[in-house]
């Protein structure tokens, strides 16, 4: 039996690939990014379980330039003692007599709402139904 020999040869560039990535890169305008980062903040608001409420109403948003694009980048104000009380509620935490209280997954849901109307605008704008 003789060998197989496959040679692939490649010609042109991926130029317009690279131009149709970029410009989705930035198909997000700034009023889109304040309308989720606020969209957000509203999930976030409702999702987190309610003792004082003060976590809660302590949900903002921040958009910020990085090399690649712009981000949007939901926080929550409520330290506590040096603690994010929002990552206590969401992944537990010990108490003082030795016991634990179990974390809630509630961030998550909350911005996979933000996340998924994100994905359909692109998605919209790609076809061209935007």
């Amino acid at each position: 039996m003789g060998q197989s020999t496959i040679t692939i040869t490649r010609y042109g560039d991926f130029n317009r690939t690279e131009k149709f990535f970029d410009s989705l890169k930035h198909s997000f305008s700034i009023n889109d990014l304040e309308k989720y980062g606020k969209r957000g903040v509203e999930y976030l608001s409702e999702a987190t379980p309610k003792d004082t409420g003060l976590t809660s109403k302590s949900w903002i948003y921040e958009i910020r330039p990085e090399e690649n694009g712009v981000v949007i980048v939901w926080k929550n104000t409520n330290i506590q003692n040096g603690v994010e009380v929002a990552m206590l509620i969401q992944y537990g935490h010990a108490t003082r007599n030795d016991g634990y209280v179990e974390g809630i997954d509630y961030i998550n849901p909350a911005l996979n709402e933000v996340f998924e109307e994100m994905q359909e605008q692109a998605r919209k704008e790609v076809n061209g139904t935007l």
